[in-house]
């Protein structure tokens, strides 16, 4: 099978294609031979060397893939050769054929090509478990994602809105604020000229909101924390911003907040299976009435991997880059 390795920890000029020993399934596993991958913040880090994959785990880069199931290992009943699937993934995505847990196999929703179902795990799966599984966001209730133009926060913002919320999103520049603004945030900060914080304030008579699903981290720990209402929730899944910051416990307690860190990547394959098992009842539902729909920044081809990592890396792109096998 071909797939992308990295030479060494370093830029997207370490990436290469090269040539593997092709895989084989074992005890529930689906084997798929991969149309599409998406590319992820943690690819990066990977690619940097600052994000392992789990023990036991493939190191070639990669969390989703689309494509097509062309074996399955003993014990699978759920999935048969032909099917036409997505997945989420530990790693291995930049390759020909990936093997998944037959849990984290989901099918590919009516309405969306193969290829533009590889923008649908990583962030309908993120999405659903840190914003309506873990931060419990309910109707009417307020909700605010950070950087709404790129894959997680496009997918944030739709499924908020359709679920009923006030959605806080911010932005950069006017393409992506409208970007925002059209997919149903009802408010869209101008991050760069605009104190996110004042503006929910003043958006919400001082209330703030319910949920906060961050990416930065420390950068915006002390900010988010003044942006939550009474008894809000505070979910981070990034470090964009580093790792370590003074918390203000007192003004926690005040607010009866929580503050709450998690990831997808390590969780295990029983946590992962259910959180897949939970999107394709809640959120394929509402891809398939074409109310939340996957945004595709751009499709390039597989060899173009590196150029792919820049794009991501100067921030410009709107919605998931896709590599096409």
């Amino acid at each position: 099978m071909r797939a992308v390795v990295a030479s060494e920890p370093g830029g997207p000029e370490a990436l290469y294609v090269t040539d593997l020993p092709d895989l084989t399934p074992e005890p529930g596993q689906v084997l798929i031979e991969v149309a599409a991958a998406g590319l992820n913040r943690a690819d990066l880090l990977q690619r940097q060397g600052f994000y392992p994959p789990p023990p036991g785990v493939s190191a070639v880069i990669g969390m989703e893939v689309s494509g097509t199931v062309s074996a399955v290992g003993d014990g699978v009943e759920a999935w048969q050769v032909g099917d036409e699937v997505c997945a989420l993934l530990a790693g291995g995505g930049y390759a020909s054929q990936v093997v998944a847990p037959a849990g984290q196999v989901m099918p590919v929703p009516a309405g969306v090509s193969l290829i533009e179902a590889a923008a649908l795990p990583e962030v309908a799966c993120t999405v659903w478990s840190n914003v309506f599984m873990i931060g419990s966001l309910r109707q009417h209730e307020s909700f605010l994602v950070h950087g709404g133009a790129g894959g997680i926060g496009t997918m944030a913002i739709q499924l908020a809105h359709q679920l009923g919320a006030r959605v806080f999103t911010t932005a950069g520049t006017p393409e992506k604020r409208a970007l925002c603004s059209a997919l149903g945030a009802d408010v869209v900060i101008d991050y760069r000229e605009e104190t996110f914080e004042d503006v929910i304030a003043d958006q919400t008579e001082g209330r703030g909101v319910d949920v906060i699903l961050d990416n930065m981290g420390a950068k915006y720990l002390t900010r988010n924390i003044s942006a939550l209402a009474d008894s809000g929730r505070l979910v981070i899944i990034g470090l964009q911003g580093g790792t370590t910051a003074e918390l203000d416990i007192n003004a926690l307690m005040r607010k009866r907040a929580a503050v709450i860190g998690t990831t997808l990547r390590s969780r295990s394959v029983e946590g992962k299976s259910a959180i897949c098992a939970s999107v394709v009842a809640n959120v394929w539902p509402l891809v398939e009435a074409g109310d939340v729909k996957p945004i595709i920044d751009v499709v390039m081809p597989f060899d173009d991997v590196a150029d792919a990592h820049r794009r991501m890396e100067g921030g410009e792109h709107s919605g998931k880059i896709l590599l096409r096998l």
